[in-house]
């Protein structure tokens, strides 16, 4: 089964509060929504440098900086790590996340493994070492996908059970043929539009369930966007696909300063500004759909040739 599950990345920042109003109770006493979280990927990567050789990664890691109530300067780190397959070395991993971060900003540390796998043993919950007389043990928060009940999640008014539910949709792939994965994923996406969200996470939810349920038949895709079109009852409503990549590119490029050069250049009119910004949304094909190098060419302007060294640079 082929997922992305770099969504992830995308939508635990979409939906950060209420991740954190589903799993405490007590949110709202807990932290400060009203100072802004601030998403540490930068200085996780710095921490964890990415491997090279490594072309297939298994696992998706937020680092996230909460305030929380107790006073102005007070502040917590919540850890959240989602794992999509077994590993005998994840507690380990887990504890290395801890003592790093913990070394570097010397803050409380909560963390998170949610667990997207198929293997119903799986589920880890700590980290232990003993020798000699001394002892040490460390416990995280673990969520595991499969074991989730649907229908307390479609009860469920917090925004991030629609997460939960459209993993577990994925998890039926290969299980189900496409024609009740189809209806199973269009069942979803009537119960999301049925919900009082605000339309920007309704939009961010809707994207994420397209991109992450995927079908082996490429007209499902499209028949689908038809059936969100009618229901949404305008077409506009809900992006497509290649509207998400460009808008999520977009967002990414302006918390990097690359999204505000590129409005000054198309301002002035310099063709460097517009050929990052076609370039930008070619990866961003690339990376999250299934088409082919003429198909993205013809979208972004690229030429096929450049297209395929763009292909090449991120295998």
């Amino acid at each position: 089964m082929k997922r992305d599950d770099s969504l992830w990345k995308a939508i635990l920042e979409d939906v950060f509060d209420d991740f954190l109003r589903f799993f405490f109770e007590n949110a709202h006493e807990l932290f400060d929504f009203e100072r802004p979280f601030e998403f540490l990927d930068k200085e996780l990567e710095q921490l964890f440098p990415t491997n090279p050789d490594d072309f297939s990664p298994k696992y998706v890691d937020k680092l996230v900086k909460v305030f929380t109530k107790e006073g102005s300067e007070q502040w917590i780190l919540v850890h959240i790590e989602v794992q999509g397959s077994s590993d005998a070395t994840f507690e380990h991993r887990m504890f290395q996340y801890f003592y790093r971060i913990y070394d570097k900003y010397q803050r409380p540390v909560t963390a998170f493994a949610i667990l997207t796998d198929r293997n119903k043993g799986f589920k880890p919950s700590h980290f232990q070492q003993t020798y000699l007389g001394t002892r040490l043990r460390y416990d995280f928060n673990v969520y595991k996908v499969l074991h989730q009940r649907e229908d307390l999640l479609l009860k469920s008014e917090n925004p991030f059970a629609m997460v939960v539910l459209t993993a577990l949709v994925a998890l039926k792939k290969g299980k189900i043929t496409e024609d009740e994965l189809f209806s199973k994923k269009l069942v979803l996406a009537k119960s999301l539009l049925e919900r009082q969200f605000s339309k920007d996470k309704i939009r961010a939810l809707m994207n994420f369930l397209k991109l992450y349920v995927r079908f082996g038949e490429v007209e499902k895709n499209h028949k689908f966007e038809e059936e969100i079109a009618l229901l949404a009852n305008k077409t506009k409503k809900t992006m497509g696909i290649e509207e998400f990549v460009l808008e999520r590119e977009r967002r990414i490029g302006e918390k990097k300063g690359i999204a505000k050069g590129i409005e000054k250049g198309i301002e002035k009119g310099i063709e460097k500004g517009i050929e990052a910004k076609s370039i930008a949304f070619a990866q961003a094909l690339l990376a999250e759909t299934d088409f082919d190098d003429a198909k993205i060419a013809s979208l972004t302007g690229l030429s096929l040739e450049a297209v395929q060294k763009l292909r090449v640079s991120q295998k």
